[in-house]
């Protein structure tokens, strides 16, 4: 158990054990199954992106599926522009998708936030609501990217062979979310520890404080919204490619109400948390999919929404709060220390 606490402290470790675990679903779980965990994936990364925002910097954003939707088109229409190669060079490709799309979404976040985020609590609300309908109207009305249609036959992961072994579609696309992930999650727990993490921390305490003290409080919102819409950007070039198909209603309101949902649900400062709802917003729709045909009547965001309100009845500041899994990893030490009380 020591051993296993202290390899989750290095990403490297970590990605590898993830990795076995990807390859162990690829031969014991279902088509379906895998389509659940690349979605879970997905939403982890939203999730904790917008938690740099909405839980960290204290700012309230409603157009992540705006930017979530510039990295899949971006990164969808650069894929019918540069061929995506066979084999284990694909994953290299879907990589420079991924870093493209998040760029070009960092860019609308910096052209959106220069401006609105001297704005604050509603007022920027529906200024980042404006952008995201903005954006997919747009989209909707661009014939090049499919308008109404939406774009068909997306480049994604493919089957390949590594000498004697077979690499299944589903582990190049987990790996490569996995991959994402780990990066989103380390990039964001280092940087809440730097100094400019204590800027973004307080300007959530007090603005004001803040700005008294030095801290350019307009940059660093800014800071956090292109960070944040990078990683969004991301998020949407990984379902941009494993979905192979892209429509505007995909990133609909909906969509970033889901992500408020699941860094609400997690807790407002909690990397670990928004995994956490992630999982639980993805899996909980589908686990009651049965229902459907047993009642002969579609009651599953009946469940599903009073679930949500016991849990933030039960627990107001989040399943986890402030806590981060290095929290609990202490905890869990000092739990199996010799001296430790049993």
């Amino acid at each position: 158990m020591k051993i296993l606490l202290q390899s989750m402290k290095t990403p490297l470790i970590t990605f590898l054990v993830l990795l076995g675990i990807g390859l162990f679903i690829d031969i014991g779980v279902n088509a379906y199954i895998q389509l659940i965990l690349i979605y879970i994936l997905i939403n982890m990364i939203l999730a904790m992106s917008l938690n740099l925002v909405n839980g960290y910097t204290g700012q309230f954003s409603l157009g992540h599926a705006g930017f979530m939707a510039t990295g899949a088109y971006t990164s969808a229409y650069l894929s019918t522009l540069i061929p995506v190669p066979a084999g284990g060079l694909q994953i290299f490709s879907f990589l420079l998708f991924a870093v493209c799309g998040g760029t070009m979404a960092a860019l609308a976040g910096l052209v959106v936030g220069l401006p609105s985020l001297r704005l604050k609590g509603d007022y920027l609300a529906i200024v980042t609501l404006g952008f995201g309908e903005i954006i997919r109207v747009v989209l909707l009305n661009t014939s090049a990217v499919g308008g109404a249609r939406g774009m068909y036959g997306i480049s994604g992961p493919t089957d390949w062979t590594l000498g004697e072994w077979t690499v299944s579609k589903f582990v190049t696309g987990y790996s490569h979310a996995i991959f994402w992930v780990l990066v989103c999650f380390f990039t964001l727990w280092r940087l809440i520890r730097s100094s400019h993490g204590r800027a973004f921390l307080s300007v959530r305490e007090d603005e004001v404080a803040a700005e008294s003290m030095g801290v350019n409080t307009t940059q660093t919102k800014v800071r956090a919204f292109v960070l944040s819409s990078f990683f969004a950007g991301v998020a949407g070039s990984i379902f941009a490619h494993y979905a192979n198909y892209l429509n505007p209603s995909s990133f609909s309101f909906m969509r970033s109400v889901d992500a408020v949902i699941m860094v609400v649900l997690g807790g407002m400062g909690s990397l670990t948390g928004s995994i956490v709802a992630a999982m639980f917003i993805t899996i909980v729709p589908e686990a009651l999919r049965p229902l459907q045909e047993i009642l002969g009547v579609d009651i599953r965001m009946v469940i599903y929404s009073l679930s949500l309100v016991l849990l933030m009845i039960l627990r107001p500041k989040g399943l986890f709060g402030t806590t981060e899994i290095t929290d609990i990893i202490q905890w869990l030490k000092r739990k199996m220390s010799p001296g430790a009380s049993r």
